[in-house]
């Protein structure tokens, strides 16, 4: 993974496709220390990350992370999630991000030279070919190491650079809680 000290970086995060990356590598993002991993790396212009919240709900699981996003450095975009029932009777939740996500990187791409796109979704190969049609460099944080992979063969393909997940663990993960530790009598 190539970075260079005077480039200018953004970081857009799909915020529900690497939430599930993570776990899926059974490690919780620190988004603080990935901020500061990458504020190191280059010149960091805008960190975004894009989640659905439920409006109409009393609590929100993800409602404290978004208000710890917006007060540390991201910014945050939300829109509404619906909750519908699909024909089996189930009730389900829509709220999907991925056209604000995908308008807002291409448009900053004029005013950057490198974004990582924090998301293995293929729905975003068009984007990052529209960006690097800019001359905009664009990596994808993401992983191949799950079962399935969670990046897209069109997106990896399409990137200018790959960044495996897991080999952050050390950067960008929470440290890891031995509950062995600890004894219950």
């Amino acid at each position: 993974m190539a970075f260079y000290p005077e480039e200018r970086l953004a970081i857009f995060v799909d915020g529900a496709n690497f939430y599930s990356t993570g776990k899926s590598l059974d490690f919780d993002i620190d988004y603080k220390r990935m901020l500061g991993f990458f504020k190191e790396k280059s010149r960091l212009v805008n960190a975004c990350y894009y989640t659905a919240i439920l409006e109409n709900e009393d609590y929100s699981p993800i409602r404290p992370l978004v208000d710890w996003l917006n007060y540390n450095g991201y910014q945050v975009i939300t829109k509404p999630a619906k909750s519908y029932t699909d024909r089996d009777g189930r009730s389900r939740i829509k709220g999907n991000m991925d056209i604000e996500l995908a308008l807002d990187m291409v448009e900053l791409a004029d005013h950057v030279d490198h974004i990582v796109l924090c998301s293995g979704d293929g729905d975003f190969r068009a984007a990052v070919e529209a960006c690097q049609r800019k001359g905009t460099r664009v990596s994808v944080l993401s992983s191949m190491r799950t079962q399935p992979a969670m990046l897209a063969d069109e997106l990896r393909r399409q990137a200018n650079d790959i960044i495996e997940l897991s080999d952050l663990e050390e950067e960008i993960g929470r440290p890891r809680r031995d509950y062995a530790d600890y004894d219950d009598e």
